[in-house]
This record gives C-alpha cells, structure tokens and sequence, in this order.
C-alpha cells in the first residue's frame, strides 16, 4: 500500500491515511520493542522490574563515585550483578546517611545496601539480608594524644570523633562513658578532626583506619586492636517484603561459593586484602 500523500489528496482520505500510519508506526513499535517518552533505552530492563536503591556514595571503594559522578565501587557492582540474575532494572539513588532508612519507610528505596551493619535497634525499622560482608571497628588516633588501646580514649578529657549514627558512635555511646563524643555528619570530618589535634581518636572500621593512617602516617597511628566482635554488613528492605529479601538471600549465597567476592576483592582490595592477611585481620568476606 502507498501512503504517501500529495497535496491534492482529498482530507478524508488524508485522515484515514494518517490513521493507518499511526496505527501501522504503534504496532512495529510494540514488536520492536520501542521505547516511549524518551526512556533511555539502556537503562531499561528485559523485564520492566525497577530496583530502587539507596546508598550513600561517600565510601569509596565500596560506595563512592568515579570521575564523572556516576554511581561506582564494590557494592555498586554486587547489586547490579544482584539485578542482573534477577533481571532487574538497577537505579542507584546517592542518600544521605540518615536518609537511608526512611527512603524505605516512605517506599521511595526497593532496598538500602551501604556498609551498614545489621544491628537489633536498625531491625525495628527494616528487615535485613543475611551477612555480605564482616567488619571490625578500629581506632584512628592523632599521634600525640598517646591512645594505644580503646581503654586509652575512655578517658576524662579525651575526645573520640564519630560519625553520627555509625556503629562507632553506638559503641562510644555505650562504652566510652568518660570521654566526650564529638558526632560529626561523615568519616572525612573525624579524620580531619584526629588529624588537627582536635580529637584524640575517631572509631571506625579498620579499612578506612588502615587507608586514612596511610594517608596521613605523620599526624596519626591506627589500633587496630579488636575491642568488638566483628560486625555484620547487611542490605536491608523495607518490613515484609520477603519476595525480595530471599531473592537477596538466595545470591549472597551463591556469592559466597562462586567466586564474586573473590572477583570484587581483586577489582577494589587487592592490595588491602594483602595488608590484612599481614597484620592478620579479619577480612570483609571470611564469613567463618
């Protein structure tokens, strides 16, 4: 059929020409698989499903993001080969901190993966995965203020740097009584704060005391005496929402016997994970 029109065409034959091409331009688009009102064809799934996800890129090499402030890291590539098995559309959200358990409260996240760890207090909010990674807390301390154990900053007088929320400022809370916890909003400010002098340590976990003390070997020493049992690292979801939480489930598992973890360590860790066999850390995926 020739739908070509010309000027003479009568406009009743015009309209039902245009009718035809419309309907005949719908239909190669839906078996095509055209995409409409401008949806960005790679990101679109195989099958429609949209995972939200909310994690604050400001933890690098887990959450952080690369030069063109695209979403990057670890844990980054963990949940996009988690949507990848599950044939999930994977759209990463950069949440504030404290913003990160709302965001499923309000159904505005799927789910929340950021280094966080699973603790009783957080579980009255969300349901978590089963552990994708162990932690332990350490302390980076100035040099001068002659901290060698986390005994040392539970002290009169000594001031220990948190980030507001962190399992370092619950544990301070709890433990370091004596001393005068300084709550500041992300782990850059703590360090800053050791690093001047104006606080004699900052807890958090070893590899960002391990990658700050060899940022700054002069003005800081790292204790990484263990003071805590590791820490469990989970993704959460919002309360009941099971499909999801076993899917999650079900990959970490899987992770831990086919070599992702393996694959992420030597993308991101090499060389931390060498610097933790030597000084015989507990690394972030030995689940033993």
């Amino acid at each position: 059929m020739n739908l070509s029109l010309s000027r003479s065409f009568p406009i009743a034959k015009a309209a039902l020409a245009a009718a035809v091409i419309a309907c005949a331009f719908a239909l190669a688009c839906s078996l095509a698989g055209c995409a409409s009102g401008g949806t960005d064809s790679t990101s679109a799934s195989t099958d429609g499903k949209t995972l939200r996800v909310a994690m604050e890129l400001a933890y690098p090499p887990f959450e952080t993001k690369d030069d063109a402030g695209n979403p990057e890291g670890l844990a980054v590539d963990f949940i996009r080969d988690f949507g990848a098995a599950y044939g999930y559309d994977v759209q990463i959200e950069n949440t504030a901190w404290d913003g990160l358990i709302p965001s499923l409260q309000s159904d505005k996240a799927d789910l929340v993966i950021s280094s966080m760890t699973i603790t009783d207090e957080r579980k009255q909010s969300v349901d978590f995965s089963d552990a994708y990674a162990m932690a332990q807390l350490a302390i980076l301390a100035n040099a001068d203020s002659g901290v060698t154990s986390i005994d040392d900053l539970n002290q009169p007088g000594k001031k220990v740097a948190v980030k507001t929320g962190s399992t370092g400022d619950v544990y301070a809370t709890k433990n370091l009584t004596n001393a005068e916890i300084v709550r500041l909003a992300d782990e850059s400010a703590c360090v800053t704060e050791v690093v001047q002098g104006k606080a004699d340590g900052f807890l958090y976990d070893q590899l960002t005391i391990y990658r700050n003390h060899q940022a700054n070997p002069d003005t800081t020493e790292a204790v990484f005496i263990p003071f805590q049992d590791a820490e469990e690292w989970g993704i959460a979801v919002k309360q009941g929402n099971t499909e999801l939480l076993d899917q999650l489930n079900a990959f970490i598992a899987q992770s831990k016997t086919d070599g992702e973890f393996d694959r992420l360590t030597e993308k991101y860790l090499a060389d931390e994970k060498k610097a933790f066999d030597q000084y015989g850390f507990k690394w972030f995926f030995d689940f033993e």
